[in-house]
């Protein structure tokens, strides 16, 4: 497909045939070009990415919640440069609807069906279905080890255990957990199905969601969320995924092509990026446990309960033109205080503003950057803070903040029930304690 670009509009945007490549963002480091994938790709390729990451833009790699990469410092002539050296590529490149299914779908074999052919048929169904919201996705999840539970989607389909002969869950709004059930059924009907869904959005309008079909809908009825896709798992045809995570999703494009060139000398020749701003390596177990060793000791994001996963983290300024703070400055004042607190039971975001991109979902504890301070928010990033503070008095805050948590959290208790347990008042009562 031969992407045809645009001059930019007032908004800073890009409009053109392929929105994930050929329509890239201003933000404050240049222009924004994101790269999503639908399939695996060579350990080879992404290191070519890297490689025009750095001859195009400025060298910074970003991975996002979703497992999309993100090349930054684009300038508008770079950024056409850029987009026809990746199709050169022949990388499964998105170009439509994102329909997105797990990153080892087909080779898990604890996942319940196998979604690939499903999220296929939807993706080419839909095809042409206009006046959708920019961001409207569906997620085809078979089950297994690394799940897209966590990912929010305006629909959702889930495969079905219980469904004699096979079938599919549909779920409208939110994460699986949160989402609502709208119907079981029949692969091929699930197909037709998502399709009058769409429909329905398109002609409601550009700003409808999946959650505004959910209406009276039942909750859904799943009580855990999806693991992280770090460390190594098996897979069905004998080899393994090593998952690796950027720390704090991001990273300079030769860090990432030097992890990829240790891959392609330990023969590991399949690689996606994927959620919680990781990559997945597929190869032999044990070149993946070398690989693992490797990125361990390149500090890279190795294990479910490094505290660094635990962290949503947006790009802040100066890269981003609507932060208000260095985010990751922040992040890392945060894990000098709260590391261990970071169970994995929570997503603690931080956000240089409100769109709180990182994490759209709620949180138990949000910190959001203010052309004043740093706002302490339990919800969204856009909800209102129970406690506002100026940027000097930050650390200061984080660790009365996280003295009360220890102190408070009882025995077995994870942070974020903790969290929930005491609420914004006490919360903002004792982190302000002795300090007014």
């Amino acid at each position: 497909m031969t992407a045809i670009f645009q001059e930019s509009n007032k908004s800073g945007l890009r409009r053109g045939a392929c929105p994930a490549l050929s329509s890239p963002m201003s933000t404050g480091d240049g222009l924004l070009a994101r790269i999503a994938l639908i399939d695996r790709i060579s350990t080879g390729q992404l290191s070519q990415l890297c490689v025009l990451a750095s001859r195009h833009g400025n060298g910074i790699i970003d991975i996002s919640s979703r497992g999309n990469l993100q090349i930054r410092g684009l300038s508008d002539a770079s950024a056409r440069l850029l987009d026809q050296d990746v199709r050169a590529l022949g990388l499964p490149v998105r170009e439509d609807l994102a329909v997105e299914h797990p990153p080892l779908a087909g080779l898990d074999a604890t996942e319940i069906a196998d979604p690939r052919e499903l999220a296929a048929a939807i993706r080419e169904g839909c095809r042409g279905i206009e006046g959708l919201a920019p961001k409207m996705s569906v997620v085809v999840d078979g089950g297994g080890q690394v799940r897209l539970s966590n990912l929010l989607a305006d629909i959702r389909l889930v495969a079905n255990p219980h469904e004699e002969g096979g079938g599919w869950t549909i779920m409208l709004g939110g994460t699986e957990v949160s989402g609502r059930i709208h119907a079981t059924m029949s692969g091929g009907d699930a197909v037709a199905e998502v399709s009058r869904l769409l429909k329905m959005l398109a002609a409601i309008g550009p700003d409808a969601r999946g959650r505004d079909l959910a209406g009276a809908l039942p909750d859904s009825t799943v009580s855990t969320e999806a693991t992280p896709p770090f460390g190594i798992r098996p897979l069905v045809d004998g080899r393994s995924a090593v998952g690796i995570g950027l720390p704090f999703g991001q990273i300079a494009a030769e860090r990432l092509r030097e992890l990829c060139a240790k891959a392609n000398d330990l023969h590991i020749d399949l690689v996606q990026p994927t959620i919680e701003r990781s990559v997945l390596f597929l190869g032999k177990s044990q070149s993946c446990k070398a690989l693992l060793d490797f990125a361990e000791q390149r500090e890279f994001v190795v294990a479910p309960l490094d505290p660094r996963g635990a962290i949503a983290v947006c790009s802040g300024s100066p890269a981003c033109a609507s932060a208000a703070i260095p985010t990751h400055s922040l992040a890392a004042g945060v894990l000098a205080e709260f590391a261990d607190l970071l169970d994995g039971s929570f997503k603690l975001h931080v956000t240089g503003c409100p769109k709180g991109c990182a994490h759209p979902q709620p949180s138990p504890l949000a910190l959001c950057g203010t052309a004043t301070g740093i706002s302490f928010i339990s919800g969204r990033a856009a909800d209102r803070p129970f406690l506002t503070i100026s940027r000097t008095e930050t650390q200061s805050a984080l660790r009365q903040l996280a003295t009360f948590l220890k102190r408070e959290k009882r025995e077995g208790e994870s942070s974020a029930a903790c969290l929930s347990r005491l609420g914004p008042t006490a919360l903002a009562a004792n982190t302000m304690s002795g300090r007014l």
